[in-house]
């Protein structure tokens, strides 16, 4: 059988690095996510990908053992991939994988095999950049964390965000362009888009996906694993099913204005208090679904350090969360939620909460039961609201 045609792409996958930060006892490159190495599942990104020559840059000494990986991941292809040793720098092993790429190349991605689960797309989206004009491309996700300038145990300022984002790979440049930086580089750099900068080329930003995150430290293993993870299922193996997540929410009654709970305006009810419009109903439910999804909780989304959701209701929290949802791969299966109040009566508006819930989700399944607590507790004195949440996932 003949190989397919290649493009004018070539891609560096770089795996030499040392995984001190991981622990593992060895190179990273070499350690098992499951029955396949973080190499192994790097190089199944890049095939799946639109075609390209690849040179995979491995630990010095290592390279049978990369070898290996590419024939296992590449198959028929392997012939259209070499693997070469690689330096006591990141710079150096990018270097030694740009000098193995043939010649004749018009763009080269260099793609770090530690962002082991990459989506295909997002190889897409970079070499699309170069493709439409750009000289260097890379993807980005907005940085959602809040983030504090500190000199020693002294936190000094705090650092806007909304200039910031998190660098992903494979990172992409016109071969002329990143070959030329790397030959006039004096110094070291951890990042290729900031040595092509520094030779005076302006890089492009495109979307990046949460999946293409870093596995360096044993948190990051354990994530990559949970994701892949197959589970026994009546005796088979499954390789992604369902996942379940807990939510729950509580406010005070004494915000301004009317009630906003599980999507309704209530007008006449005492408003809850909060960041937003207070409706523990929805927070639950977004809380269970980012918990099922393994992509954190409300705070780190919609916190108090994210002032566009200030007065925000349902279908703005429950908006954004699938959205969030469908980047990590994952759709909405339905979602059950108990209300302890005792107030407002839901009784009747039940099925219109149900409904605008649902809508809010892409028209997911959404099912409500309340109840008064018999008058106990701080809800039984109706003090406030409490929603409890559960959610199901399912693979998009």
């Amino acid at each position: 059988m003949s190989l397919p045609s290649v493009s004018r792409v070539g891609v560096v996958v770089v795996a030499a690095g040392s995984g001190t930060r991981l622990g593992a006892g060895g190179p990273k490159a070499f350690v098992a996510i499951d029955d396949r190495s973080i190499l192994r599942h790097a190089l199944s990104g890049v095939f799946a990908a639109p075609r390209a020559h690849m040179v995979v840059v491995a630990p010095p000494g290592r390279e049978d053992e990369a070898l290996a990986d590419v024939r296992a991941a590449a198959g028929e292809l392997a012939g259209i991939v070499s693997v070469v040793a690689g330096g006591a720098t990141r710079q150096q092993s990018v270097a030694a994988g740009l000098a193995a790429l043939p010649p004749g190349l018009d763009i080269v991605l260099v793609h770090d095999a530690a962002r082991a689960l990459t989506p295909p797309e997002v190889f897409e989206r970079v070499i699309a950049a170069i493709e439409e004009g750009a000289v260097g491309a890379i993807p980005v996700l907005p940085v959602i964390d809040t983030l504090k300038r500190v000199a020693g145990d002294e936190i000094v300022a705090a650092v806007d965000r909304s200039e910031l984002s998190a660098a992903q790979t494979p990172q992409g440049f016109r071969r002329d362009v990143l070959d030329r930086a790397y030959a006039a580089a004096t110094e070291d750099f951890t990042d290729d888009a900031a040595l092509v900068a520094t030779a005076g080329h302006a890089v492009v930003a495109v979307q990046g996906h949460p999946l293409a995150f870093k596995i360096t430290t044993a948190a990051d293993l354990d994530r990559a694993r949970h994701l892949v993870a197959p589970l026994p299922v009546a005796g088979r193996v499954v390789a992604a099913l369902p996942r379940v997540g807990m939510g729950t929410d509580v406010h005070a009654f004494g915000g301004s204005g009317d009630l906003w709970l599980a999507g309704l305006h209530w007008p006449g009810e005492l408003a809850l208090s909060g960041h937003s419009d207070g409706d523990a109903v929805a927070h639950a439910i977004v809380d269970a679904l980012l918990a099922a999804a393994g992509l954190g909780d409300i705070g780190t989304h919609f916190g108090t350090d994210h002032p566009e959701y200030a007065g925000a209701h349902a279908d703005v929290f429950l908006g954004r969360t699938v959205t969030l949802l469908s980047e990590a791969g994952w759709s909405v299966g339905n979602v059950s939620v108990q209300v302890q109040a005792n107030r407002p009566r839901f009784a009747a508006r039940r099925g219109e909460a149900e409904r605008a819930l649902s809508a809010a989700l892409g028209g997911a399944a959404v099912s409500i039961s309340a109840t008064t607590t018999d008058g106990l507790g701080f809800t039984g004195r109706g003090e406030g609201v409490a929603a409890f949440a559960v959610a199901v996932v399912v693979p998009a």
